[in-house]
This record gives structure tokens, C-alpha cells and sequence, in this order.
């Protein structure tokens, strides 16, 4: 089955395969993935922009704004990167193999867990 690669994403030459719109590491067709609503849904995004994202990318991205900032203030992949928690991840995510997968640590959005 081939993966549904959305415009906002590029293609990596060598493998062409996607490229995750946040890390920029390649997204294996066996790897876990998500599509990332750039604006969420309940914001206004429905029928909007779209990236394909590593599955542990969209959790960290989700970690770390609510639906309101993300809609706000980060809203491009670009912004994205330059959100200070997911720059952190990005530098920590790059040195793991392309189909890596593990839990999201740390509280949702810095709040406690109930």
C-alpha cells in the first residue's frame, strides 16, 4: 500500500520515500505515522492544511501546546521547529533510526497528570 504523502511534505531524494514535517528524518512505509492538522479541527482547521508526521513526532507535538496555541502561534511546520520543547525533541529525535517509536514522556502541555 503506498503512503498517502501530503503537499506540505517533501520527498527524500535518495529513497523516495516522505519526509516527516517536523523532524525531517524519512517516514518508512512500516513506520508508525500520523497526519498532522497544522490548524487543529476544533480551531477552524477541518478540510485544512495537513503534514505527515512520524506517530512520535504528532504525540510531542501534542505534548506540548494546547489546540488554542497550536492554532495561534504554531500553525506551519517552521513554527513548529522553532517551539523551544519540540526543538529539544528534534535534536534528540534526529539520532534515532527513522521507524523508532516509544512513548511520550513528561506531562501533556507541562500540566500534572491526574
Amino acid at each position: 500500500m503506498a503512503q498517502r504523502v501530503p503537499e506540505g511534505n517533501e520527498i527524500d531524494p535518495k529513497t523516495g520515500l516522505p519526509l516527516c514535517a517536523l523532524c525531517d528524518r524519512v517516514i518508512p512505509a512500516e513506520a508508525r505515522q500520523s497526519l498532522h492538522h497544522l490548524v487543529p479541527k476544533l480551531r477552524g482547521g477541518k478540510g485544512g492544511a495537513v503534514v505527515l508526521v512520524h506517530q512520535i513526532c504528532h504525540n510531542e507535538i501534542h505534548a506540548s501546546a494546547s489546540e488554542a496555541e497550536l492554532a495561534r502561534l504554531w500553525n506551519t511546520p517552521e513554527a513548529l521547529r522553532r517551539h523551544p520543547r519540540l526543538a529539544a525533541f528534534i535534536q534528540w529525535i534526529r539520532t534515532r533510526p527513522p521507524g523508532f517509536h516509544s512513548k511520550t514522556p513528561g506531562a501533556r502541555r507541562g500540566g500534572r497528570r491526574r
